[in-house]
């Protein structure tokens, strides 16, 4: 099997599979709850188990498509590029649910409630900017986009290296900076950040990858 084959039919499956989990998890739960309102099926606060487990697989997303380019160089393994789009867009549905959550859920849609909470606990602005950082990253993620911005491309997209650090420092926010639950993020984040400057950006760019080899994809 080649490693073409091996990412196409097995890889990237498994990755989307394994990125739909919590989503199924929400979903399910949030069925049984619906049947039976008394139930503890999201917990005590389900608004709160939603944010928490979305916000958490929007980390570990954003993470794991930092990691695809380090590990395609290190490894010599581009076909892995496949996997990186996909990775990003899934990020950004759980990003986009997590904030949806918020907004409606938790503020009711209230713009005076939304400032007063942001007011309140700057942890709201964190996470509102690395949202906004994410959506042209998404708007522009399919190929034809990649083609049509030529070398801004790879400019705009580096956005995903503030957003998830904002990210990190939005949920260190949200556990009131207990270091003992964000610090493997952050740890996780800056060992990437010094490989893929190690691996990926040696020697002048070269522009965005050419989406007629599978290489436009987002990261």
């Amino acid at each position: 099997m080649t490693r073409l084959t091996f990412t196409t039919r097995i890889l990237k499956p498994l990755g989307f599979g394994a990125a739909l989990g919590p989503l199924v998890w929400l979903g399910w739960h949030a069925w049984l709850l619906a049947h039976d309102p008394a139930s503890d099926a999201l917990g005590a606060d389900p608004v709160k188990t939603i944010q928490v487990t979305t916000g958490l697989t929007v980390l570990v997303l954003l993470l794991l498509t930092l990691t695809v380019s380090p590990i395609r160089k290190l490894l010599h393994y581009s076909e892995l590029i496949r996997v990186r789009r996909m990775l990003g867009l899934f990020a950004f549905c759980y990003v986009l649910l997590h904030a949806v959550t918020y907004f409606v859920f938790d503020q009711s849609l209230d713009p005076g409630l939304i400032w007063s909470d942001t007011v309140k606990h700057p942890r709201i602005a964190v996470g509102f900017i690395a949202f906004l950082m994410l959506i042209p990253l998404a708007l522009t993620s399919t190929d034809a986009m990649v083609r049509r911005l030529g070398k801004r491309w790879g400019r705009l997209h580096r956005l995903i290296y503030l957003a998830t650090g904002l990210g990190i420092i939005h949920y260190l926010m949200v556990q009131k900076l207990d270091l003992r639950v964000g610090i493997p993020y952050a740890v996780v984040f800056g060992a990437l950040m010094v490989a893929r400057s190690r691996f990926v950006y040696q020697g002048p760019s070269r522009g965005p990858p050419s989406p007629q080899r599978g290489e436009g994809d987002r990261g």
